[in-house]
């Protein structure tokens, strides 16, 4: 028997569980028990698709996202912008600007940033892949969309510093007051940045 009088396998599950990311020992107790209730299909097909993605997804050769083949489905895609790309700090990121359908260009995924407390350079960073890609390619601009944080700012000025030489424009993405939010909830910094970041109607 495993903690609690669970039977082993179970309590391997949850503790495996209990290692994501968000998830704590009581939601990995509740998704291990659904996962039990649940018809034997779904945990083989859940097995199976933690083993896929381990072994099928690659990371594309020339933006660096997850891709199930290089280059991927957004690199070859011919109705893109060639001449912008957009410089995110995970795929994540990528992902959640795809949703917003306002960028039309191509990507360049750092998969992290900047940050010396946490011992990751530059050189930790696909830093050097994104200045060969700008040597090699016409780009006109990048769009740096990295977070509007300590790490996210020092790794946006480390960029424009290396791009702005190959003579490539650099923009950082705006940050300001969210769609309906309140002003007088919004912190100082957010406020300050919205007002800096202005723009004219």
């Amino acid at each position: 028997m495993g903690q609690s009088g669970l039977p082993e396998s179970i309590s391997r599950l949850i503790n495996e569980l209990a290692k994501l990311p968000g998830i704590g020992e009581k939601n990995a107790t509740r998704l291990a028990f659904h996962i039990f209730r649940s018809p034997k299909t779904y945990s083989e097909n859940l097995a199976q698709a933690i083993i896929d993605t381990k072994s099928k997804v690659i990371l594309c050769t020339t933006c660096f996202n997850f891709a199930s083949s290089s280059p991927c489905g957004i690199c070859k895609d011919t109705e893109r912008d060639n001449l912008l790309i957009c410089v995110v700090e995970e795929p994540l990121d990528q992902l959640a600007i795809e949703k917003s359908r306002e960028f039309r260009g191509k990507y360049h995924v750092l998969h992290g940033v900047i940050s010396p407390i946490e011992g990751v350079g530059p050189e930790d960073l696909r830093i050097k892949e994104l200045i060969a890609r700008l040597e090699k390619e016409k780009v006109k601009e990048v769009i740096v969309a990295t977070n509007p944080s300590v790490e996210g700012e020092v790794t946006a000025l480390y960029l424009s510093k290396l791009i702005r030489p190959l003579g490539v424009e650099v923009s950082r993405i705006a940050h300001g007051i969210p769609m309906g939010g309140d002003i007088e909830y919004i912190d100082e910094i957010t406020l300050a940045r919205a007002i800096r970041d202005r723009k004219y109607i």
